[in-house]
């Protein structure tokens, strides 16, 4: 993987304020910034920031010194270069970090606009990134923010505040992709570059990757696993229900948003709607599958779910694997 430092016109390309996208209004999108402020900042001081700082706060630390072993020490913490040379069991001690960097990879590709309810997969990825930005930030850590799709589209720094939170929902409401496909491995490479120290990253993303899903799947295995060695990775998978199976609605065209394919069916027949529900689950378990193999924590969040809520469990999940 490559560990070079972007150069200046790489940074400055990605953080470039894009335009708004066609038919949207800045007053459109500054009330939607405010209705995810108010759902979700008071609900996080209730019900989320202290299961994220139990889970990564002290995660971030550096190494302070070696010393003897004692009854109830964490095995884990054991050096065995110093205990082989002593004869004796040795375990290293750290010292916590006074702060955390959260790096959020939001993916706004043209398939994140599609929503078959109240919220579209972009809303709902700006809803996550709010809820665990504001987690951060009253854990006093610190928040950055890459936008992609089959490219880096924008980089926000690292920054702490309410300000700051309002700038990144406002942003990724906002983003107006130059690319119209999904290239995550990109964005995980950029990332690498740009955060030296590790980090906790949230991978927000409805994971339809260009070309054929399987090869895609596979080459993307590889980028996961060696990121979450670097940094502590999380992959948060949005989807809507329509993605999941198809009501009964007659002949209707599907058009893939990413190549403007179309195709049309006919859902009144049982039998495609249980093909295309079939299809469906194969990719989420090919996927599922992709996430064990690199060893990254997962979560799935559809845009008819409580975000708050189903990042709260995953939390608690993940405190009792620990």
């Amino acid at each position: 993987m490559q560990t070079r430092t972007p150069s200046q016109r790489q940074l400055a390309a990605a953080e470039e304020r894009p335009g708004l996208p066609d038919g949207v209004e800045i007053h459109d999108v500054l009330r939607r910034v405010r209705a995810i402020e108010v759902s979700t900042r008071r609900r996080v001081q209730d019900l989320l920031a202290g299961r994220y700082r139990s889970q990564f706060k002290g995660q971030g630390i550096d190494f302070d010194q070696v010393r003897e072993y004692t009854p109830g020490d964490d095995i884990r913490s054991i050096d065995w270069n110093v205990t082989a040379r002593s004869g004796r069991p040795f375990v290293k001690e750290h010292i916590e970090e006074r702060q955390l960097t959260m790096l959020l990879l939001v993916d706004v590709s043209a398939s994140e606009v599609f929503g078959s309810g109240e919220r579209s997969k972009r809303q709902l990825a700006a809803e996550i990134a709010s809820a665990l930005a504001f987690s951060a930030i009253a854990n006093e850590d610190r928040v950055g923010v890459i936008l992609f799709s089959d490219r880096v589209e924008r980089y926000i720094p690292p920054g702490k505040g309410r300000r700051h939170v309002l700038r990144v929902i406002h942003e990724i409401l906002s983003a107006e992709p130059e690319g119209k496909g999904t290239d995550i491995r990109a964005a995980l490479d950029f990332a690498n570059r740009v955060s030296k120290r590790r980090c906790v990253a949230f991978l927000i993303s409805d994971f339809l990757l260009n070309g054929d899903q399987g090869t895609a799947l596979g080459a993307l295995e590889e980028t996961l696993r060696l990121t979450n060695i670097r940094h502590d990775l999380v992959a948060v998978r949005v989807e809507d229900p329509r993605e999941r199976e198809l009501p009964d609605v007659g002949r209707i065209a599907l058009e893939d948003p990413e190549t403007g394919e179309l195709v049309e069916i006919n859902t009144s027949r049982r039998k495609v709607r249980e093909r295309f529900a079939e299809l469906a689950r194969e990719r989420a378990e090919r996927l599922a599958q992709a996430f064990r193999q690199a060893r990254v924590d997962a979560l799935q969040v559809s845009t008819d779910d409580d975000p708050v809520a189903g990042l709260a469990t995953f939390f608690e999940r993940r405190v009792g694997r620990a």
